[in-house]
């Protein structure tokens, strides 16, 4: 199963059609958050099952602020991260995924990709930003996840393509 992650778009669809069409053919699709009004878009143009959640941006949204997928052994706790303080660290929502006996937790907000697997029982996630990303070069990123036929995810970092920092991490 292929999974794309993405996150903070703010209202900007060019580089989430760019990716979308990169990656497809995807299973599924999760949006952490922060769309300003595009959740339709996003679902339309993914053309698979979505999991949305609501940002700290989304004010007349009525997605939820949070969510729980489960796919195979992989159980992903998703949410934006403003209520659990990720600017400051990942503390809480790491505490939070633990306490809803998720093995992933996956969150936006900060615009800086992350992929922490220091906890054996919790990998940690962010895709970064597709329209504002604040990390070192600014490329815009996302995430794919390929659970394997054994269950096993497996996690990209990806970034497109913009100057001369482009390409992936594979973990």
């Amino acid at each position: 199963m292929k999974i794309l992650v993405v996150s903070d778009t703010h209202g900007q669809s060019r580089e989430l059609k760019e990716v979308i069409k990169k990656t497809k053919p995807f299973d599924y699709l999760i949006h952490c958050g922060d769309t300003e009004g595009l959740d339709d878009e996003i679902r339309r143009e993914a053309g698979c099952p979505c999991t949305i959640v609501r940002g700290n941006n989304d004010f007349f949204s009525d997605t939820e602020m949070e969510e729980v997928i489960e796919f195979g052994t992989c159980r992903i706790f998703v949410t934006h991260g403003h209520h659990y303080g990720v600017s400051l660290g990942t503390e809480r929502i790491r505490d939070e995924a633990k306490d809803r006996q998720c093995n992933i937790a996956i969150y936006g907000h900060t615009h800086r990709p992350v992929l922490d697997r220091t906890d054996p029982e919790l990998t940690v996630l962010n895709p970064g930003s597709l329209a504002l990303p604040r990390q070192e070069g600014r490329q815009p990123s996302y995430l794919i996840i390929d659970i394997d036929r054994f269950g096993e995810p497996h996690f990209t970092i990806n970034y497109l393509k913009r100057g001369l920092m482009a390409g992936r991490r594979r973990f």
